[in-house]
């Protein structure tokens, strides 16, 4: 930990590693009463929060149970705490609440199939929002190193090897911790579970298949509904989309793609050799195949071949409270929602609202209120080389198309073109 944290105030992200405070002296108003053995977590959320910090003391005193709020500052040398009377302070530890030193520290990792992955050796602990969490665990060697006192070694073996230093696994990928665990008992596993996956963003759920091995990544892949599926595969890296399109089968590779939108489409048969293209076309939709196949032959094909129409549109009466209550189902069921799109009763483009803006708005406004009038917006006949130079030039997250009346007829997501663009445009 490279400087001393004022733990209530907020600034930008910190963090620090389990080990380095473990063993700080404590300071009440100057006076040293104890040190700190160890830091007490409650599994809330998604990671677990840091709730109070375990103070034990000297001549045999019990340990004192601190809440996290009267921790003004930490280091890896000193922890300042600010309470009233310490006997408030000593109490026994609930069933919910976890000493992540004596509970958690140098426990096995477990995979799936509860085959040992690895042992904890260090846990990473970030401050966001005022508040500490758990953020990840640390299987790595640099880790061992450093908890045993060894860091400048640890710097100096690993001076050329940042990716060994970063073996880490996001505390997001841990199951919830087991209500039996205690210094002797339980064990953390990696929560890949199929009732779990559900509620995984697409980008979470392609970093776990990558690290995964053939066999368990089909296995989960194959467990997924076709939309979630779908996403997730735009978001894998290109040798590992490659090993499952071959070990899919083809009808419902098929049936994954043509849920995308063209671009996305293209750019996953762009990392496909021919062979498995030819294999998965007979099996798309008519319309889908031949607008991938334009896309892939030409740089400057018309724009309208990426277009999605599934977006957001509202009447600009629309109440912003009324959007919100619907959000998240129409989210579901659209390529683009990162914006709204303001028409009139013949869909012609009046105005445009960011989601953010949506989402600091009040319930009580319409959209018209809030809505951006002057929209950058590309016609029927622009290229793909036009839509990426737009997109470079204002930074926006998806471009509308409409004709000549300023009636909206789709909306060309960014990654569609841009992911794109270093394959068919110099």
């Amino acid at each position: 930990m490279g400087n001393n944290n004022n733990l209530n105030h907020n600034h930008t992200e910190q963090y620090f590693y389990l080990t380095e405070i473990v063993g700080a002296k404590v300071f009440l108003h100057g006076k040293k009463i104890g040190k700190l053995s160890d830091i007490i977590v409650v599994e809330k959320k998604q990671v677990p929060e840091v709730t109070h910090f375990y103070i034990s003391r000297p001549f045999g005193n019990p340990a004192l149970v601190v809440p996290r709020a009267n921790v003004v500052s930490l280091s890896g040398k000193e922890v300042e705490i600010d309470i009233g009377a310490v006997e408030k302070y000593v109490r026994d530890l609930t069933p919910e609440e976890i000493l992540l030193k004596d509970y958690v520290l140098d426990k096995k990792v477990l995979d799936l199939e509860d085959h040992e992955v690895e042992v904890v050796y260090d846990i990473k602990i970030t401050k966001q929002n005022g508040n500490l969490y758990v953020s990840d665990v640390d299987l790595s060697r640099y880790g061992l190193l450093r908890r045993i006192g060894l860091r400048k070694l640890a710097e100096f073996i690993y001076n050329l090897a940042d990716k060994i230093k970063e073996q880490t696994i996001s505390w997001a990928y841990i199951q919830p911790l087991p209500t039996n665990l205690t210094s002797f008992r339980g064990n953390v596993k990696l929560k890949v579970l199929k009732e779990k996956l559900a509620e995984m963003h697409p980008v979470d759920l392609a970093d776990i298949l990558e690290e995964l091995d053939p066999e368990q990544r089909v296995a989960i892949f194959d467990g997924l509904d076709t939309g979630q599926a779908s996403d997730t595969l735009e978001e894998i890296e290109p040798n590992v989309t490659r090993d499952l399109v071959f070990a899919l089968d083809k009808k419902k590779v098929a049936q994954l793609v043509n849920d995308m939108t063209p671009g996305q489409a293209a750019n996953i048969f762009s990392v496909l050799p021919f062979s498995e293209v030819n294999l998965i076309t007979p099996f798309l939709d008519k319309e889908m195949a031949a607008k991938i196949k334009l896309i892939i032959d030409s740089q400057e094909e018309n724009i309208l071949n990426f277009a999605t129409r599934y977006f957001l549109k509202y009447s600009p009466s629309k109440r912003v409270g009324e959007v919100l209550a619907e959000y998240r189902k129409l989210a579901d069921e659209n390529d683009v929602i990162m914006y709204l799109y303001i028409v009139d009763e013949n869909d012609v483009l009046l105005g445009v609202i960011d989601i953010k803006e949506l989402l600091v708005s009040q319930d009580e406004q319409q959209l018209k209120d809030i809505m951006t009038e002057d929209v950058i917006a590309l016609d029927p006949d622009s290229t793909m080389k036009e839509a990426s130079e737009l997109f470079e030039r204002y930074g926006f997250r998806a471009i509308p198309v409409t004709d000549d009346n300023d009636k909206i007829i789709g909306v060309i997501p960014y990654k569609d073109v841009m992911d794109l663009k270093h394959r068919f445009i110099e």
